[in-house]
């Protein structure tokens, strides 16, 4: 649910980077939302005076601050540890950690069974190498099926992101070790880490130099035709009007959510508001402040904080200190994404502590085998939630649509796992209310 608005009517949320001061009685219309730090500002400063030193200046100047930010924030009256993934961002803070840490630091992972999902392996080859206290904990599809009935009451709205089951396993176990952890959150978003700042750029690059009728009436013939995958993605792409549209086709599950949604119009967002759009002419660079504005402070901060917090665990988020993003952004784009690689800078630090081979592999995210397990263990709790006749009288989704998804989901003949996780997270919030 992007700020500020929220799935209760009359109640909105704070945006990021804003105070409200209130008197005694006065009306909503008369209170102002007042800004305290700007993330646009941030990018246009950083922009507009970038670092002219050499790699190893950069490198060095990025080590110092993350050092001086971390420092802070290991500061506690209470016993702290950190999520270790094995990934590039939490491994980098857990090496600074217990570089600046006369004792061991305490470290939490999480690992699946099945193939292609478990990093668990990977954490604790990083955890051995930097002589962490390291704990670790392998999650079956029953133990989603034990937490899905709390997810509602967790998250208070409607919550689609999956991960948010083992990053509530992982936070139950630390919190039987330590009171604040810290984690690695805001990597990808401030040094180029996500898969689409290497592709996209690419790939619009050549479609744009093809003129935009010619790319409709292309996208127009072949949505005719019976297409699968790479096939279907392209004309999609082919219809897109420009590289923002592309950038919104990206990051939506539901291409046309109002096929799905009854009256499902949306109110403004950042992603339809260009007069608040970050200041960057490179798309590698817009997307990544768009996607710090929108999926990492209403996804990735959301999941965390609610996750922890149901566990009465304090999280911390080192790159998000105002000082590393401000850094982040002076530091020139071929010193973040290089090679068709990003976080370049970032993992530089990295290596001065841990050896490369054990951190080169590619990136998973945090994810859980979900498509795999709604076919499985939770089709039953599925099916349930998305019962026709139910959808019908609670009137919310077309459930022709939903049915339809859902059914091909299970034959296997696509994953919609993403499609159904948003719906699925809305029946069971929605069921929530109702007892």
């Amino acid at each position: 649910m992007p700020a500020p608005y929220s799935i209760y009517q009359g109640i909105e949320k704070l945006p990021p980077g804003h105070y409200v001061a209130i008197s005694l009685g006065q009306k909503r219309a008369s209170v102002d939302l007042i800004p305290f730090w700007s993330f646009n500002a941030a990018v246009k400063a950083g922009l507009d005076n970038p670092l002219q030193s050499d790699s190893k200046t950069v490198v060095d100047t990025l080590e110092t601050q993350l050092d001086q930010s971390i420092g802070i924030q290991m500061l506690a009256d209470v016993p702290l540890g950190a999520f270790l993934s094995g990934g590039v961002d939490s491994s980098l803070i857990v090496s600074l950690m217990q570089k600046q840490s006369s004792r061991p630091v305490k470290t939490f992972t999480i690992g699946f069974s099945e193939d292609g999902f478990n990093e668990a392996e990977h954490a604790l080859a990083v955890s051995r190498h930097l002589h962490t206290e390291h704990s670790e904990i392998y999650i079956q599809a029953k133990d989603a099926l034990n937490i899905i009935p709390d997810l509602p009451r967790i998250y208070c709205e409607p919550f689609a992101d999956s991960s948010q089951i083992p990053t509530f396993l992982v936070s139950q176990m630390a919190r039987e070790h330590v009171t604040v952890t810290l984690s690695g959150d805001a990597g990808d978003e401030l040094f180029g880490g996500y898969n689409p700042y290497q592709f996209a750029p690419r790939i619009w690059d050549k479609v744009s130099k093809v003129p935009g009728g010619l790319r409709h009436l292309a996208a127009s013939s072949l949505k005719k035709l019976p297409l699968k995958g790479k096939a279907e993605k392209l004309v999609d792409i082919l219809d897109c009007r420009n590289r923002e549209d592309f950038y919104r086709q990206l990051v939506s599950h539901w291409k046309t959510p109002s096929n799905a949604v009854i009256s499902g119009n949306e109110g403004p967002t950042l992603l339809d508001t260009p007069a608040k759009w970050p200041p960057a002419t490179r798309f590698e660079e817009w997307m990544m402040a768009m996607d710090a504005q929108t999926y990492m402070v209403d996804d990735i901060l959301v999941k965390v904080d609610r996750a922890a917090m149901a566990n009465s665990l304090e999280t911390r988020v080192p790159l998000l200190d105002h000082r590393v993003v401000e850094l982040a952004w002076r530091i020139p784009l071929d010193m973040k994404i290089r090679g068709g690689v990003g976080k370049w800078a970032l993992k530089e630090v990295l290596y001065r502590h841990v050896p490369r081979e054990l951190i080169e592999r590619p990136k998973k995210g945090f994810s859980i085998p979900i498509a795999a397990w709604l076919r499985g263990p939770l089709r039953e709790w599925s099916e349930m939630l998305l019962n026709e006749k139910r959808l019908q009288q609670e009137g919310f989704f077309h459930p022709s649509v939903i049915r339809r998804v859902w059914e091909q989901h299970l034959n296997g003949r696509a994953d919609h796992s993403s499609k159904l996780w948003g719906v699925l997270m809305f029946q069971a919030w929605l069921e929530e209310q109702g007892r």
